[in-house]
């Protein structure tokens, strides 16, 4: 049964560099599940400094959507999967072209209820990077509070499957669960 570990924080707090400790903690096979998509060069810039960040030994899978694919593919050669993030795949699921936020929802909610399913029949340890967007201000547009909506749903998902939980607050983590 497959360990799932979810590290939580807001922007710059340290999450992906402590997510990368309890990933590195359960053996040298790490798969760095990837879910940004290069649309500007600041992206780009972003991009680089996470591949400089983590050893050069570890397997880099890029994939937007289909998450738990993915992990099916790549835990069997893995002794940790690490997913990072949550929030960007959110993000690609509700800008696909011919999404509204009704159906971003519903493909995020079935993605993830695959992707945890996937987790836990997984012969290695889950690591599962997200931003808490829920802290700041009310977004001024309806597709900014649609993503805080989506993206908070889907840290609840996570959360409630996760065998831990941590938050990352000025690059200190808080055992939640």
């Amino acid at each position: 049964m497959g360990q799932i570990l979810f590290v939580l924080g807001g922007a710059r707090s340290g999450k992906s560099r402590y997510a990368q400790t309890l990933a590195a903690a359960a053996g040298p096979r790490v798969t760095y599940l990837a879910t940004a998509e290069v649309g500007d060069a600041e992206m780009a810039e972003r991009v680089r400094r996470h591949q400089e960040d983590r050893p050069a030994s570890w397997r880099t899978v890029e994939e937007p959507r289909q998450i738990a694919t993915a992990l099916r593919r790549w835990a069997p050669e893995s002794d940790a999967v690490l997913l990072d993030c949550l929030t960007l795949f959110v993000t690609n699921v509700l800008l696909a072209p011919g999404n509204d936020a009704t159906t971003a929802e519903s493909e995020v909610t079935a993605e993830l209820e695959s992707l945890l399913a996937a987790a836990r029949e997984a012969p290695c340890r889950t690591v599962i990077v997200g931003n808490e967007v829920g802290l700041g201000l009310v977004p001024e547009y309806p597709l900014g509070r649609a993503f805080r909506d989506i993206a908070g749903r889907a840290n609840q998902q996570v959360a409630a499957a996760a065998d831990a939980v941590y938050f990352l607050v000025a690059g200190i983590p808080l055992s939640v669960k």
